[in-house]
């Protein structure tokens, strides 16, 4: 059967025109030009003749009246158990320097997201072994949380911990998508998960910040692809994570403004909402299996008022908002108490108990939060006796909910840990309760579980003093 071959008519940047002469390639469909050397995706039919495209490669070399062939389907991605412990482009192609794996499937990357009579009516807990995000924003079992943040604030880190957390006490797959990020990030977790010994239960796919638009814009569809076959076919949970949610927004914009439409609020794509809802839809829980997605949101010059993050926040379960300040103070993980929030949060979902600890934690956070100004003004002598002890708990509980991470072992010499949620609660309780008042704040800082605070031992003087 021939091939049905067209030629290019005009390249403008990342946009090419290929004429037809007998028959159009629909939307979505591949073509192949310069000796398949150059990727092109139909984005759009122009004239009864022509098709606009979208390069998923670079474009140097390609020229007018280059021929142009249709590969007659749309992208796919590799699926199968061989996919495991590999690292991936948008393409499929193995970018680790390993031989390609053999036995693999290939699928195309634009799926309908699962029936409303598929998907479960459950809702689960998401256990991640962070004292902080347990407690205050727990996560959904199949639903969407967004980690938002302005630049270096610990998205990153945040999330690399997260897939060491889950692979050790879940015997699910994790599937990492880079969406625009540094190729220094990626090799850097790639080995970061290898010494961890994790590499076995993961996929990773990039496609990087020096890659065409429609690159970065197609590699998201390509992970979830992955996903949905461990859920559906292996029936395993998957833990999906996105780093940048907002870059895939971007490329987005930047494929809209190439193409020729419209942009809209503040710069941005007319047909954002659709885009990114296409994309998040398909992550969802169902009878197989879950995929979980932690997402790293950039939040441009911290404004969440932005169009894209104002988007992003309508699919989200859970919202973990890293804040500048508290990662100034050496509060790791910079998550903002007051800001994050959690469908879940909630009596029926995740217990009486946990509900009334999570609400009395923001409650005395939020009151040394107002006194802020107060003591910067006046100084703490000028508190009330009860607002001096709000003082002394929130201080603790902001200290208690400061954790050492396995990933940040090599930088800070402290052992990584992981806190059970009981542990974590009984933590919360035992502070609220001014049980370590008489306690320096620093003896919370930077531990696991509450039991890890050394004891108190009477000093000489008869004073009290905290064990070193």
């Amino acid at each position: 059967m021939s091939k049905n071959c067209g030629y290019v008519s005009s390249v403008r940047g990342s946009v090419v025109e290929v004429k037809f002469t007998t028959q159009l390639p629909p939307i979505h469909n591949i073509l192949l030009a310069d000796n398949e050397r150059i990727v092109l995706e139909v984005q759009a039919h122009t004239t009864a003749l022509s098709v606009k495209t979208i390069a998923l490669t670079p474009t140097q070399g390609l020229a007018r009246n280059m021929v142009v062939v249709d590969t007659g389907g749309p992208l796919c991605a590799p699926v199968g158990p061989d996919i495991l412990s590999r690292m991936f482009d948008v393409f499929g192609a193995t970018i680790d320097g390993r031989p390609a794996p053999t036995d693999l499937q290939w699928r195309s990357v634009h799926h309908a997201p699962p029936s409303l009579l598929q998907r479960l009516d459950k809702t689960e807990i998401f256990t991640t072994g962070i004292k902080i995000v347990d407690v205050l924003t727990p996560l959904e079992r199949g639903g969407k949380a967004g980690l938002f943040g302005g630049a270096g604030v610990g998205k990153t880190v945040l999330l690399t911990e997260m897939i060491h957390n889950m692979l050790g006490h879940q015997q699910g797959v994790s599937i990492f998508c880079g969406i625009g990020e540094r190729c220094r990030e990626g090799e850097e977790l790639y080995r970061e998960m290898q010494q961890a010994g994790v590499l076995d239960s993961m996929v990773m796919l990039f496609g990087q910040m020096n890659a065409p638009p429609g690159n970065r814009f197609r590699i998201g569809h390509a992970a979830l692809t992955m996903a949905e076959y461990f859920r559906d076919d292996q029936h395993k949970d998957v833990l999906l994570l996105i780093d940048n949610i907002f870059r895939f927004i971007q490329a987005g914009a930047e494929v809209s403004g190439l193409m020729g439409q419209m942009p809209s609020r503040m710069g941005y794509q007319p047909t954002m909402g659709t885009e990114l809802a296409t994309l998040e839809e398909r992550i969802a829980s169902t009878t197989n299996g879950a995929i979980t997605s932690i997402q790293a949101v950039y939040v441009p010059a911290d404004d969440f008022t932005d169009p894209s993050a104002v988007h992003t926040f309508a699919h989200l379960s859970a919202s973990l908002v890293l804040s500048r300040k508290r990662a100034s103070e050496g509060l790791y993980p910079a998550i903002d108490p007051l800001q994050s929030s959690s469908k879940m949060a909630t009596p029926g979902i995740v217990g009486q108990r946990h509900y009334n600890i999570a609400q009395n934690v923001r409650q005395v956070l939020a009151q040394y939060d107002e006194l802020k100004d107060i003591i910067a003004m006046l100084g703490l002598e000028q508190l009330s006796v009860k607002d001096r002890d709000t003082v002394n708990r929130a201080r603790r509980l902001e200290r208690f909910f400061t954790q050492p991470f396995f990933t940040t072992e090599q930088f800070s010499d402290i052992a990584g840990t992981q806190v059970s949620l009981e542990d974590a609660l009984e933590g919360c309780e035992r502070i609220l309760n001014g049980e370590f008042n008489e306690y320096p704040e620093s003896a919370l800082y930077m531990i696991g579980s509450v039991n890890e605070v050394k004891p108190l031992t009477k000093r000489s003087d008869g004073k009290q003093s905290h064990e070193a």
